[in-house]
């Protein structure tokens, strides 16, 4: 009898164990909620490749997210460190090149820009009284500006010997995880060993208490966001490293990631709460969120849906077990064992688990962006906010039913860091081929050579891929369509005047190719000034009111060349009535609207690059490749100016 109450307890003492441990950390409980959906979702998760994948794509954001768990614990926020990250590697990246600087040194460089720009933060804060919101936004904007600024808008190759933090040792352990890991014993040390960790619980849990006890809260502060400021700066050189190149634009909205990271492994925004190992739960969630999603081929506008409802459960998971666990406290002594308790804790656990699995289950299963046949073919387009890029995946997705074959299309939202990681899920799922638009054609080189390694072709549709082999290019031309936007606009001038340039998001190859055919076409007339270059992001929004201003300062303009149709319909809008008839716009992409536009007098004309077309021959040519038939290197879709004229063709 003795010996059975001694089994028994000891069994009945393991599972307390693993349920205490589950309920008294609620990130830790979705992650395994999230990794056990995963895997019975999809067969291709649960692989030593695909596991190393998730640890990857998690780095950048963890390390982020480390620094930022400083300030959350002392009740402060940092909404710069994405910016930070990108200028801290644009930094290294050009004095590494084109200021002859040597590595070492570049690197130390780099790191102080990220302690440099943390310190003006944590000055700002503590002597001048800015908000934390209010200081950090603002150093948001002058990190991206001078990331902008001193690249020209333009990526930097990164340094062969840095480079290599973006790689493996012995061919399988990626560095980019040893370097989170690392930073993440760190920030436990840090917080937990020294007397600034202990700092920041006290100013976080009560800053005029802490003021009243000796601490000297303003200095404290700048070392605190000085900190921040640092692990943004080794986020950046990870994240370049990952994409051999500096890029300008890199680690936008990171910071809203790194955020959610903290608060989702159980910190507080209100301060003195927040630990490393929740930290790099929240990362881990996030990475599996985006990793598994893209396995189970759901479409790309449901994954943002999905990850805002699924990090809502997290948290919400874990205030319900911080409310179990008080409502515990100061019942007289019955906590753990009181009756019904456990019970009532597991149930609640058991609904998070089952609301996560049934929200990612019915997503995947009615909203997955595959075709259902037996060829799987991955598709990562470098954004889904442009028209342009809608018609390819349109295009590309009726080729695909029409063939019969599984065709799962990703929106890299204009991110070269998250298009690398949808290059390396592809890769590891097994598909039969990859087409990929490039955010960047050289920072999707390491993505397309890993996809090289694996023999699986890869198409590039509409840019190219530097230093990797591509099956074959499918694009139209995006230089000779800027020339012959040049001649469109030039003829209907007359052969002078005066005029503006919007151009598109600083650093892509469109905007330059583009701009550069503009230049090489408006040589031929002299007479035809350009009165100012403005950037638009290639948004229509954007394009309104850089025109609008524009137009103050140059009331006499006479013609527009604008990069793409949506910023082109933009200005016109800021024109009004001047538009098609005192001044002639000129526009890019022949999309529906910009058609439309032409066809109403409105623009004058738009270079089409037929994008349907495009995505319907880059399936094509991904399926000749998976079943090794022969491709040509090169597929040109043809481009046209369009106009008044014959705009009925295009339409």
């Amino acid at each position: 009898m003795a010996t059975e109450t001694l089994k028994s307890g000891t069994g009945a003492g393991g599972t307390s164990v693993i349920r205490r441990v589950l309920l008294d950390n609620g990130a830790l409980s979705a992650l395994v909620v999230l990794v056990v959906a995963m895997s019975l979702l999809s067969g291709d998760f649960l692989t030593t490749q695909n596991l190393l994948n998730v640890g990857v794509q998690a780095a950048v954001t963890a390390i982020l997210a480390f620094g930022v768990t400083f300030v959350i614990v002392s009740a402060g926020i940092d909404l710069s460190v994405g910016s930070v990250a990108a200028l801290s590697a644009t930094v290294l990246a050009w004095s590494a090149t084109s200021a002859g600087v040597p590595v070492v040194l570049a690197v130390v460089l780099a790191i102080v820009t990220g302690i440099a720009c943390g310190f003006v933060n944590g000055a700002l804060i503590s002597y001048g009284k800015l908000p934390p919101f209010i200081a950090t936004l603002a150093m948001l904007s002058i990190a991206r500006g001078l990331s902008l600024v001193i690249s020209q808008g333009s990526p930097i190759a990164f340094p062969d010997s840095v480079s290599r933090l973006g790689d493996t040792l012995g061919g399988w352990l990626p560095v980019p995880v040893l370097v989170m890991i690392a930073m993440g014993l760190i920030t436990a040390l840090i917080l937990g060993r020294t007397f600034i960790g202990r700092s920041m619980y006290a100013i976080g849990g009560n800053e005029e208490a802490a003021r009243l006890s000796g601490l000297r809260v303003k200095r404290q502060k700048i070392v605190i966001y000085a900190l921040s400021g640092l692990f943004a700066a080794v986020a950046g050189i990870v994240l370049a490293s990952r994409l051999v190149s500096a890029q300008p634009q890199a680690a936008q909205g990171y910071e809203l990631d790194a955020i959610a990271a903290v608060v989702i492994g159980g910190a507080s925004l209100a301060g003195g709460v927040g630990k490393a190992s929740g930290t790099l739960i929240g990362a881990l969630i996030l990475a599996v969120l985006r990793n598994g999603l893209n396995l189970l081929s759901v479409s790309a506008f449901w994954q943002q849906v999905v990850i805002g409802v699924v990090i809502a459960l997290a948290v919400l998971l874990d205030t319900l077990r911080r409310k179990a666990g008080s409502g515990a406290a100061s019942s007289a002594g019955a906590a753990p064992g009181a009756p019904g308790s456990g019970r009532r804790n597991a149930l609640k656990l058991g609904g998070a688990a089952l609301c996560a699995a049934l929200v990612i289950g019915a997503v995947s299963f009615f909203n997955s962006g595959s075709s259902g046949g037996t060829t799987k073919v991955g598709m990562s387009l470098s954004t889904l906010n442009n028209p342009f890029f809608v018609q390819m995946k349109e295009g590309a997705q009726a080729e695909a039913e029409k063939a019969g074959i599984d065709l799962t299309v990703t929106d890299a939202q204009n991110d070269a860091s998250q298009q690398a990681n949808q290059l390396q899920n592809f890769t590891s799922s097994g598909v039969s081929s990859i087409i990929v638009n490039p955010v960047d054609s050289d920072a999707v080189g390491p993505g397309v050579r890993s996809a090289n390694k694996a023999d699986i072709p890869v198409i590039a549709a509409d840019r190219g891929v530097n230093k990797a082999d591509t099956a074959t290019l499918v694009a139209s031309d995006n230089v000779a369509g800027g020339k012959l936007a040049a001649d469109a606009l030039a003829d209907k001038l007359g052969g002078k005047g005066s005029i503006v340039i919007l151009q598109g998001t600083a650093g892509t190859s469109a905007s330059r190719e583009r701009g550069a055919g503009f230049a090489e076409g408006l040589k031929a007339y002299p007479d035809i000034k350009v009165v100012a270059k403005q950037p638009a992001d290639f948004d229509r929004t954007k394009g309104l009111d850089v025109m609008t201003n524009l137009i103050q300062s140059h009331p006499g303009v006479t013609g527009v060349f604008a990069e793409n149709d949506e910023m082109a319909l933009g200005a016109a809008k800021a024109l009004g009535s001047k538009a098609g008839k005192s001044v002639s716009v000129v526009g890019f992409d022949g999309t529906p609207d910009g058609l439309k536009a032409v066809e109403a007098g409105t623009l004058y004309a738009s270079v089409a690059q037929q994008p349907a077309e495009l995505g319907k021959i880059a399936v094509q040519n991904a399926v000749k490749a998976a079943k090794d038939e022969k491709v040509e290197s090169t597929v040109k879709v043809p481009v046209k100016v369009v106009t008044r004229e014959n705009v009925a063709d295009f339409s």
